[in-house]
Parts: C-alpha cells; sequence; structure tokens
C-alpha cells in the first residue's frame, strides 16, 4: 500500500470535516460534490479525485462508526460479541444497529440507497454476521432468511419510521421480536 501524501491527507481531512458539517447541519439530500468542495476549500477536482459522489464520502464517513461495531460484533463482550446464543447476540445486534442508524442515518440514507446498500462491504459483514447467528441456531434456509432479517435495518424505512414517531425502543423491541425465527 502506497502512503499517502501529506496535501493529499490533509485535503481528505478537510473534505470529511466539511462534508460531515454539511449533513449534519441540512438534509443530507440537498449536499452536493459543489457544496463539499467549496466549504472544504478545495477545487471539484480534487474532491473528485479521492470521491466520484456525495454517497463515495458519505460512505467513507460512516466506515468509522460501522468499523467500530464491527469490532463489538467479533470481539466484544457477549451479547453483542462471541460467546452468547445466536438469538441473544441476534438482538443485540439489532439494539446496536438502531443506535448507530440514529446517530448516523443521515449518513447512510447517502451512502446506502437502493441497490448501492447492498455492495457496501459493511452490508457484507452485517449479512455474513446475521447469516454465521441463523446458521448456528441451525435455521431452515438461512441464505434466504439473512437478508430479510436485515431488511428493517434499510436507512430510508428507519428514517421514515423516525418522521412518523416510532421510538427507537419500540423500532428495537420490534426488531428484538424477529429474533424469535432463531427459536427451534
Amino acid at each position: 500500500m502506497t502512503k499517502e501524501r501529506a496535501d493529499a491527507a490533509r485535503n481528505r481531512g478537510k473534505v470529511l470535516a466539511a462534508a460531515a458539517e454539511l449533513f449534519a447541519a441540512q438534509d443530507p439530500s440537498a449536499v452536493t460534490m459543489e457544496s463539499i468542495a467549496r466549504a472544504a476549500g478545495v477545487g471539484r477536482g480534487t474532491l473528485y479525485r479521492r470521491y466520484p459522489d456525495v454517497a463515495s464520502i458519505a460512505v467513507a464517513l460512516l466506515d468509522e462508526h460501522e468499523k467500530a461495531l464491527q469490532h463489538e460484533l467479533l470481539q466484544g463482550p457477549p451479547p453483542l460479541g462471541p460467546g452468547a446464543p445466536p438469538r441473544e447476540r441476534l438482538a443485540a445486534f439489532y439494539t446496536a444497529m438502531v443506535e448507530l442508524l440514529d446517530k448516523h442515518a443521515h449518513l447512510a440514507l447517502h451512502a446506502e440507497t437502493g441497490a448501492r446498500r447492498y455492495t457496501t462491504g459493511a452490508y457484507g459483514f452485517w449479512r455474513a454476521h446475521v447469516l454465521a447467528l441463523l446458521r448456528e441456531a441451525d435455521v431452515s434456509d438461512p441464505d434466504a432468511l439473512a437478508d430479510i432479517l436485515l431488511a428493517p435495518l434499510a436507512s430510508d424505512l428507519f428514517s421514515h419510521q423516525r418522521e412518523r414517531g416510532v421510538s427507537t425502543a419500540r423500532l428495537t423491541a420490534a426488531l428484538t421480536g424477529l429474533t424469535r425465527v432463531l427459536d427451534r
């Protein structure tokens, strides 16, 4: 892996900081490449050289939060981390994802729109995690069920429910109810 040039690292930091502020301060759908470049004080060419679109910037911002959760799933204490029964781990995963979405839905809405959701590395990780839990619980057709259990975590659905006044506690309770599929 090549080392990032100092000026490129500086520009990347400026771009990500400016984008984070813009996403938090306004309707995320109003954030444009032009507004990010202007807020970061970089040229559009500099911006486009690293990021082809706004969604790729949102992915970069969301990535650090998702990596922290991934670490907890792999090495954290139970029930989120290894050592708990599959149903408890899935419930803990749902709780953690609701918390992540509650804090960062504005980023996820850009990073995970439409079919793009399924091509992010994070979705692949979440799917592999849920699939492993389903296999451990020996459920029927875990491959088909994994995506079904992840569907309620789509950022647009989460945002729609929150806008309708559904609390994170209610969402977590409803998702925890889905873990019954792991009962034999």
